[in-house]
């Protein structure tokens, strides 16, 4: 019945075209640097209407969410995000009965995805323009709103683009270069601020100024050691895997090995959490506006009281002032994080089943065991369940630690970053092979 009543709506929609063909390895790397660009330039248009005296409440979660505040790219990926998280509860929960393994209900999910993306943007813009978290000149309101569903509607359509003729996903592209734009700013931005007029606000500068001036100051560079211990950490957690011996059962001899991530579930557990704690913040302002202020007091963009204010990103100096608030945003992200970790991978046919049904459809079997669907799937049993939880929790301690420290980019911005370029290299890397080799396509899954 879901089915009938969103397929009328779905044909409403427009979509990019998916390609017919193999996109040879030159076409997707155009097509992901020319879409680079476009996000890029998208983000430097202004918002018209915007008052002078905006303050940016999502300012911590604004290189996770890939926007810019003041730009038509004000929500970024946000809408996209919470839609999927949506999706997740309803189909993890069994609410909504799709087998996303066959190419059928995978679409009804896409299509749904889209959707419901384009109904956050418009309730998003809508919340941040009414309830003053985006501070319109009076009488812009709507022109505002407008400005930002256009927006959002052009990300969800650049997503695609990325997606069906590119390298990754755009969700993941567009986080990496806005992080990575923060960093390069960060570190190395040499002018000055009118908060501290002559003085560098980029990490690096501002220490050789102050140096120079005799007034070293080394707590201006924590951001910039905490950035670099993040990426060591993640690049070393993601060579830590667990492999399960293989032989190929047609072939005497023939043996290899199933390497499982300790980051299993890949990156997609913080960005999710980080939407959840995003939308929290959303309704809060939703909440008080209508003047039943149940999930918290948002006062000059800031969260001061109640649930949204426990789940706001803390600071270091916050472990000192509020180290009940700090524990308790600690134990929810992390619990978030594992969850996520948990419905990514039921979703995303990676779970204990589909891979022993994947393995045993390509005639492998376990050294020493007799070769069954059912034997494989008992033996990955032991592994799947215990790394999701081990390395969902993982990122999620990572992405909070590096947060508390304010690493260049945001802590879980350079947690995110370095997952998704180590993931690309690897896609490029594969595919430039491929190209080279085109007899190795088959073997590598290619078309």
């Amino acid at each position: 019945m879901l089915k009938e009543a969103l397929l009328p709506i779905f044909s409403f929609l427009p979509q990019v075209k998916s390609p017919t063909y193999r996109v040879p390895f030159k076409e997707k790397l155009k097509w992901t640097g020319v879409i680079l660009i476009l996000y890029f330039v998208l983000t430097q248009i202004p918002l018209f209407g915007l008052s002078d005296v905006s303050v940016d409440q999502f300012a911590q979660l604004r290189a996770v969410m890939a926007g810019a505040f003041g730009s038509i790219m004000t929500l970024g990926i946000g809408p996209i995000v919470s839609a999927s998280i949506i999706l997740q509860l309803l189909v993890g929960g069994k609410i909504i009965n799709l087998d996303l393994s066959q190419a059928e209900d995978k679409a009804l999910f896409q299509g749904t995805q889209k959707l419901l993306a384009i109904i956050f943007t418009l309730f998003e813009g809508g919340v941040l323009v009414l309830t003053g978290s985006l501070q319109a000149i009076p009488g812009y309101e709507w022109i505002m709103i407008l400005q930002i569903m256009i927006g959002g509607i052009l990300i969800i359509f650049l997503d695609e683009v990325i997606s069906k003729w590119g390298f990754g996903s755009g969700v993941g592209l567009f986080i990496a270069a806005g992080v990575s734009a923060q960093i390069v700013t960060g570190a190395f931005n040499p002018l000055s601020t009118a908060v501290s007029p002559g003085v560098p606000s980029g990490a690096i500068p501002k220490f050789i100024y102050l140096l120079t001036t005799s007034q070293p100051d080394f707590t201006v560079l924590i951001p910039i050691v905490s950035l670099i211990a993040v990426f060591l950490v993640v690049v070393y957690a993601e060579s830590i895997r667990v492999e399960i011996p293989l032989s190929f059962g047609g072939v005497k001899g023939a043996r290899g090995k199933y390497p499982l991530k300790f980051i299993y579930a890949s990156n997609m557990p913080v960005i999710l959490t980080s939407a959840l704690l995003l939308n929290v913040q959303l309704f809060a302002s939703v909440f008080q506006k209508i003047g039943f202020p149940i999930l918290g007091t948002i006062e000059n963009g800031q969260a001061v009281s109640g649930l949204a204010y426990y789940l706001t990103t803390p600071s270091l100096a916050t472990v000192m002032t509020n180290p009940l608030g700090v524990l308790i945003y600690a134990v929810v992200f992390i619990g978030a994080c594992i969850l996520f970790a948990w419905l990514w991978v039921e979703l995303s046919n990676i779970g204990p089943k589909d891979v022993a049904k994947q393995l045993h459809g390509m005639g492998m079997q376990i050294p020493g065991h007799r070769s069954s669907r059912t034997h494989f799937e008992r033996i990955l049993k032991k592994y799947i369940p215990a790394i999701t939880v081990m390395g969902g929790a993982f990122v999620g301690l990572l992405a909070f630690g590096a947060d508390l420290t304010g690493a260049l980019g945001g802590g879980t911005g350079v947690l995110l970053t370095v997952g998704i370029v180590y993931k690309l290299y690897e896609e490029i890397a594969q595919e430039q092979l491929m190209d080279m080799h085109p007899m190795l396509r088959n073997f590598l899954g290619g078309n």
